[in-house]
């Protein structure tokens, strides 16, 4: 099973950048996209919908703004719109599909780099999730929570640690959060887990030259419950060419699903 995450910072400028002609080549079964940027009248468009998906979008109240989506191989059982905190909700953060013992979440955490009233909002959220993740761990299912989660974990995870331990995303609070949730309530940062390397960054500032040295930040994340975490076989960053600010996180796991596939199209 073949899961890609990605913030596409706009969905129609990564399409413009290429997204759509590198994405029916990865063989994925899952696509998780973050900060979408569109409301249904701008992705009517054909290659929004990929040939062989079943593709939903969670849009926010504000338009042109954040927005999550799932595109699955697969039709799920359930679609569950939103987290359950409305605030969080109405800005289109959230989107699980369940296909039989399996969810797959995009997520998006906020960001609080633009001052003191966004880092509270990230904070209220935090709050909210920890016992949500609870939650999630003690209901049983087989959990991947894809998505742009604004923390980098440890100093390890962004290439300038020693000048943002002030700053939004590499905050102790922030950091402690992901302490907690991976060594108390037991979830697991899958790609960390598989590769535990250097430099392995999935989001570059678009000032100065931070995408030519690899000043980057391991922001994209694959969060899964243990059971599943243990079978990850391929993780990769690719950066082979940019479709936005961050890079596509692409995770192989060895799980199998009885649901068949939805069948693509015939090309006449």
């Amino acid at each position: 099973m073949r899961i890609i995450s990605l913030n596409v910072n706009g969905i129609r400028a990564a399409a413009r950048k290429g997204l759509y002609d590198w994405l029916p080549k990865q063989n994925a079964d899952f696509v998780c996209l973050q900060e979408v940027r569109a409301s249904a009248d701008q992705i009517d468009d054909p290659m929004y919908h990929p040939d062989g998906y079943e593709c939903h979008y969670e849009e926010a109240q504000k338009k042109g703004y954040s927005g999550v989506a799932v595109y699955s191989r697969r039709r799920p059982d359930a679609v569950i719109r939103g987290a359950g905190l409305p605030e969080f909700d109405a800005e289109g953060r959230y989107l699980e599909l369940q296909i039989e013992n399996l969810s797959v979440v995009s997520f998006y955490l906020p960001s609080g780099t633009s001052g003191g009233e966004r880092q509270a909002f990230k904070y209220h959220c935090m709050d909210f999730f920890d016992k949500k993740f609870r939650k999630m761990m003690a209901n049983g299912r087989d959990v991947v929570i894809c998505g742009d989660w604004n923390i980098a974990h440890r100093e390890i995870d962004l290439k300038n640690w020693r000048g943002n331990r002030k700053n939004s995303g590499f905050l102790p609070e922030e950091r402690a959060w992901l302490d907690k949730l991976y060594d108390k309530i037991g979830m697991v940062d899958a790609f960390r887990q598989f590769d535990p390397a250097e430099d392995r960054y999935t989001w570059w500032s678009n000032r100065g030259q931070a995408w030519a040295k690899n000043v980057g930040w391991r922001l994209d994340l694959q969060v899964t419950t243990p059971d599943i975490a243990s079978t990850v076989t391929r993780a990769k960053i690719f950066t082979a060419d940019r479709f936005s600010d961050h890079a596509p996180l692409t995770m192989d796991y060895e799980y199998a699903l009885k649901t068949r596939r939805i069948p693509r199209r015939r090309k006449t």
